[in-house]
């Protein structure tokens, strides 16, 4: 999949753990967990907005576009 989550990236740069995130939100901690492993669809925006509030950061901090043919097992391929 082209887009990335790069959502456990900004968790680790401010310090929040999962649980005391998904608290915060209003969300599970499944489904945070399943959003952090790009295993979702989609995400509202709503949810977008409030992760961004809780981590201070930008939607384009948590999400990156990464063509198909850079992608390998979900990870960037060196360019």
């Amino acid at each position: 999949m082209p887009i990335v989550v790069r959502l456990d990236v900004m968790m680790a740069k401010r310090k929040v753990r999962s649980n005391e995130l998904a608290e915060a939100i209003g969300i599970t901690q499944s489904n945070l967990s399943l959003l952090k492993s790009g295993h979702v669809r989609g995400v509202r925006f709503s949810t977008l907005e409030a992760i961004c509030k809780e981590l201070d950061c930008q939607p384009g901090e948590l999400l990156e576009y990464v063509p198909e043919r850079q992608v390998i097992v979900g990870r960037r391929k060196a360019t």
